[in-house]
């Protein structure tokens, strides 16, 4: 029975990994009907480096608009119009190990590949279904080194909190909208008043042709869409159906269902979100790729191998995006 050498162990191992990387990034937007969209409008833009991740973002108007007459005096003063959002990076990896016994008893180049395998894919899916989850956080698992995800970028509670290092109470353009169906509607969300929340909430985040184009929403608020639409045709999402996920239309934004098993969507929620102001930033040399070499244990016949993840979601509009609620 022949023997391979650890040496070529690792290098099958790192190759197959690097191999598999794009694959593995590309997967996460397939997982997640938010990242799918961010794909697909080409708002998923990787970032070279720096020490926070800076979203640009234009705050106020051209202050010096003046109607006039004749040689009246034109305002010339400069006006700050733009400023950026920093977010920081988020980390997160997941091992692939052999241990020196398993190495000796796969014999042969093939053997190895068909055990790495289904480590490897066990892996990139643990890691890629934890970041589409972490989509839709609020960024405070684990001491905040989660991705800051939906929960945080369009919260239930716009007034407060600080995102990309901007105070939300002190700025209101910061401020997404909301709208409760017991607190603004007086009532519970339901199949007979899902329609009429929607539309207060929509007609909110209408600006010019600036208007929501994706609609997510957890099993509960979906279900009720879906009912409130049964007496009548059901206008199908084509594009997101062909994704795969299950999809409906409500004016010209896209509904979809991103609960069902295993979901990340809040429950009782629904977001109404203008993807021109939503990015998924991951670092370009840490999207979904190997960390390092191999890592030998000091007191232990094993090798590791890490794969990850650095980036986060970032926002440039606030105000333009929205969340209905119990």
């Amino acid at each position: 029975m022949s023997m391979i050498n650890p040496s070529v162990v690792n290098e099958i191992v790192t190759t197959t990994l690097r191999n598999r990387s794009g694959k593995t990034a590309d997967n996460v937007s397939k997982n997640n009907a938010l990242l799918s969209r961010l794909r697909k409008k080409g708002k998923m833009k990787s970032v070279d480096g720096g020490r926070t991740i800076v979203q640009e973002l234009e705050y106020a108007e051209n202050g010096t608009y003046k109607r006039y007459s004749g040689y009246e005096q034109l305002n010339i003063a400069p006006s700050d119009v733009f400023t950026g959002a920093e977010y920081n990076y988020a980390q997160a990896a997941v091992a692939i190990s052999m241990s020196g016994l398993e190495m000796l008893q796969n014999s042969g180049k093939n053997a190895i590949i068909d055990l790495l395998e289904g480590r490897i894919q066990n892996a990139e899916r643990t890691l890629v279904n934890s970041i589409a989850l972490d989509c839709y956080s609020d960024g405070t698992a684990d001491g905040g080194r989660q991705i800051g995800g939906l929960q945080l970028l369009v919260s239930s509670n716009p007034n407060s909190g600080t995102v990309g290092g901007i105070d939300r109470s002190a700025w209101a353009f910061w401020r997404n909208k909301k709208f409760s169906g017991l607190t603004d509607g007086g009532a519970a969300v339901s199949s007979a008043n899902i329609q009429s929340f929607m539309n207060r909430l929509y007609l909110q985040l209408v600006r010019g042709a600036d208007k929501p184009d994706l609609i997510v929403a957890d099993n509960n608020f979906y279900r009720f869409y879906l009912e409130s639409l049964q007496a009548i045709q059901r206008i199908q999402s084509t594009d997101e159906a062909a994704a795969g996920f299950g999809g409906l239309k409500y004016m010209q934004s896209d509904v979809v269902l991103d609960g069902g098993y295993g979901g990340g969507s809040p429950v009782n929620s629904m977001y109404m979100l203008n993807t021109d102001y939503i990015y998924f930033r991951p670092h370009k040399d840490r999207n979904f790729a190997p960390i390092g070499d191999e890592r030998l244990a000091v007191n232990q016949d094993a090798m590791v191998k890490l794969v990850g993840f650095a980036g986060n979601m970032t926002l440039s509009n606030a105000f333009l995006q929205g969340v209905l609620t119990a």
